[in-house]
């Protein structure tokens, strides 16, 4: 009983909690992970690429920093470390899926060469320092192996950047830089084994002021590698065989850094070009079309500006050929996160079904105007609809300068003319002037193109057809009540001008009667009897004028008759 008691008890003891490591996840070669553990690794790598050379040519950097180079080689070699394990940890893809499984990772990684490079370039040659002492930095030249890991870093900071041309100079910069650098170390080590001072070639003297600074060493052997590189010239002339070795190994590769660096720039330029082809219209060809048609100034002035005015604001009239090459479901996802919100607010296409709207989104042509350029005339056949981006359009009179109305972005026009609607009462006909205020993005949807969407919804197309059909009694009945408007307007206006002319009438017959009176109490008073002494002043006056009695003959004579 006693043995079964405890059999019984073990079999229902719970099993005992087992430790759990965390494990390290496995690293997507395309993911974020890995593409900063790749720029992390450019340190390392850059260190001791540029460094090791530079203490090994130098010993007075050497001797003067030596617990410094010991802190930053191993945690050089360090990161080196962590690097193999990071490759250990990143998965591969197999048939377009990712392999996470560590095992086969880790025999696939073993029998590659960058496996053998790895465990080369982590070697302990820096043992060799108990012996040897540890002034000997060209013990640790086998870490250079790992400079695949940086043009791997720089070839995917080239992918993913937005602007990969500048990124292509910097790293052209880089490489001259490291190559000059390099040259310039060895032309000093090259001085000090000939010997510093022996003729014009070699470093000078260190013995003479100020070119014993390890500072002027360096700068002194840098310009004089760039001199040399650069085949500028200038330089003294070689006096040994090893100068000439050096002087004609250094032209040679200055040969081949020009041809690199021209081949280079020239890819960079073209590849700008290219963009440029591709995101915006080749104005060359119309600019020399033109030319050869003789096309007014005005005109050709005014197709110049439209260019222009598409290569400063970075407008893009071609977006369809832009995006060709991507899958079709991916090319449709992009349109949608850039254009669905436009789309949306056509109140046709509200609460459809989204794979319609997808669809729809890649029809859409971007369109530019100009200022005072015509998007659509009242009466010409309506063939696409628009929807404005940005900009402004004014609806105007027919004589192009009265504006009914003004449209901002978000807003559209056109949707009934390109919807089949039984029974239309314009005909598909435009029934509006619609000109661009200023420089107007619209997107365009061709009538061509939304048949053939719909050919595949055609319960889409009943709904569209109604809301169509209501949104054009809503204009008509809008039209109606305008066009009533304007004539109360009219009419308005005429009973107005009635009224004005009336008055005005009224005013200058008014006018004229007070004028008439003013004249007539003007003559009455001067028939006004005149006080005693300004009469006798009268007689008394100058001779000639006679009497105040003959001046009232005189003017009793000149009094005109007016009317009583």
């Amino acid at each position: 009983m006693s043995q079964d008691s405890k059999v019984k008890t073990t079999e229902s003891s719970p099993p005992a909690p087992s430790k759990t490591r965390k494990k390290l996840p496995v690293l997507d070669p395309s993911g974020d992970y890995y593409y900063w553990w790749l720029n992390t690794m450019v340190f390392p790598v850059m260190y001791n690429l540029i460094i090791i050379v530079c203490r090994a040519c130098f010993p007075d950097l050497q001797h003067g920093y030596l617990l410094a180079w010991f802190v930053l080689d191993y945690t050089s070699d360090l990161l080196y470390l962590l690097d193999i394990i990071v490759r250990f940890h990143t998965g591969f893809l197999e048939q377009g899926i990712l392999v996470v499984d560590k095992g086969r990772i880790a025999s696939r990684y073993v029998r590659t060469w960058s496996f053998l490079l790895d465990l080369a370039s982590l070697i302990p040659t820096d043992a060799v320092y108990v012996q040897l002492g540890p002034h000997i930095p060209t013990l640790r030249l086998n870490r250079f192996l790992r400079v695949p890991r940086l043009f791997e870093a720089f070839d995917r900071t080239e992918t993913r950047t937005a602007y990969p041309n500048a990124f292509r100079i910097a790293k052209l910069m880089l490489y001259i830089f490291v190559v000059i650098h390099w040259n310039s170390c060895l032309y000093f080590a090259l001085s000090r084994y000939l010997g510093f001072g022996r003729d014009a070639w070699v470093y000078p003297d260190p013995a003479r002021p100020g070119f014993e600074r390890l500072r002027h060493q360096y700068l002194y052997s840098f310009y004089f590698s760039t001199l040399i590189l650069t085949t500028v010239g200038d330089t003294p002339l070689p006096a040994r065989e090893e100068e000439y070795l050096f002087m004609v190994g250094d032209f040679l590769l200055a040969v081949m850094g020009f041809a690199t660096i021209m081949g280079s720039m020239s890819s960079v330029i073209y590849n700008m070009n290219t963009a440029d082809a591709a995101f915006y219209p080749d104005h060359a060809l119309v600019k020399k079309y033109m030319k050869l048609h003789h096309v007014n100034r005005r005109l050709e002035r005014r197709v110049i500006d439209w260019y222009q005015h598409l290569q400063i604001n970075k407008k893009m009239t071609n977006e369809v050929a832009i995006l060709q090459h991507l899958p079709e479901r991916l090319r449709a996802e992009v349109a949608v996160s850039v254009h669905l919100s436009t789309l949306s607010r056509v109140q046709i296409f509200q609460n459809c079904e989204a794979s319609l709207l997808e669809e729809l989104v890649l029809k859409l042509q971007p369109q530019t105007y100009s200022p005072g350029e015509y998007v659509c005339r009242k009466g010409d056949i309506g063939r696409e609809m628009y929807i404005i981006r940005e900009g402004q359009l004014a609806v105007v009179a027919d004589d192009g300068v009265t504006q009914y109305a003004v449209l901002g972005a978000g807003l559209y026009f056109g949707e009934i003319s390109i919807i089949n609607i039984k029974g239309n009462m314009s005909g598909n006909r435009r029934t509006a002037n619609i000109k661009s205020l200023g420089y107007s993005d619209l997107f365009c949807l061709s009538k061509e193109d939304l048949r053939e969407v719909l050919s595949e919804y055609p319960q889409a197309q009943a709904v569209m057809e109604e809301k169509g059909r209501n949104a054009e009694a809503a204009e008509i009945a809008l039209q109606e009540a305008t066009e009533s408007r304007l004539k109360n307007l009219d009419q308005q206006l005429d009973d107005l001008q009635t009224k004005f002319a009336r008055l005005l009438a009224e005013l200058e017959s008014s006018a004229l009667k007070i004028a008439y009176r003013i004249e007539r109490l003007e003559w009455q008073t001067r028939e006004w009897p005149m006080p005693e002494d300004l009469t006798e002043a009268d007689d008394e006056g100058e001779p000639g004028e006679g009497t105040s009695k003959d001046r009232e003959g005189r003017a009793s004579q000149e009094r005109p008759s007016g009317p009583e």
